[in-house]
């Protein structure tokens, strides 16, 4: 079995760096909203990727896009998450202003945050969708499909966990401890972005793969 596509997803998502905005965005909310919105969240996540892994070619196919021009512009967009991740900050794009301040007004009148900004665009966001539709279209059957959906499910308990542990786990690891753990999964996510770029590039102009 290949837990390269799970390894890849956990870097990106990293839920433990995520644990500070959902403390933020969760302040004031009783025990019953709290819980609530660590299940939509999760739920959600797990939706993101398996709506990717099972219609993600087909959007591709719909547009026209190759996939390896896809691999070339997601592994380019991985590496950009990584290098975020490397100073220390997640790996998907930081919630804008408008959904900040969006956020904070649900957050005041009780309502759930939980779809945005926490799972979109903090914890699945361009970088784990196209991550995921790379992975789907090397799946050589169902069963390795069925397994790709099968690491959202483990993602959406990842996190679940992560969010459900939100206060200990700041406690205990502070802010530098998340810090170190964001910059070690982004330098294996620069490596496995090169990758995803190399694999399309040689696709794209196979006299590449010659030189090897």
């Amino acid at each position: 079995m290949d837990f390269k596509p799970l390894i890849t997803l956990l870097a990106i998502v990293n839920p433990l760096a995520i644990v500070p905005f959902f403390i933020h965005y969760t302040q004031g909310f009783s025990p019953a909203q709290r819980k609530r919105t660590i299940w939509v969240s999760s739920f959600s996540a797990f939706v993101v990727i398996a709506a990717s892994a099972l219609l993600g070619l087909q959007i591709l196919a719909f547009f026209g896009i190759s996939l390896a021009s896809f691999q070339v512009g997601g592994g380019m967009l991985l590496l950009t998450a990584a290098l975020s991740m490397l100073n220390a900050q997640p790996a998907e794009a930081r919630a804008n202003a408008d959904e900040v301040h969006d956020a904070e007004t649900k957050a005041a009148m009780g309502a759930s945050i939980a779809v945005v900004p926490l799972t979109i665009p903090l914890l699945t966001g361009p970088a784990t969708m196209s991550t995921v539709v790379i992975y789907a279209e090397k799946a050589k059957d169902f069963a390795q499909l069925a397994t790709l959906v099968g690491y959202g499910v483990f993602i959406a308990l990842a996190t679940a966990l992560c969010f459900s542990l939100a206060t200990p786990i700041a406690r205990i690891l502070g802010k530098t401890g998340i810090n170190v753990m964001t910059r070690l999964l982004g330098l294996i996510l620069a490596a496995l972005a090169v990758e995803v770029m190399a694999d399309g590039l040689h696709k794209l102009f196979p006299v590449l793969a010659q030189g090897i």
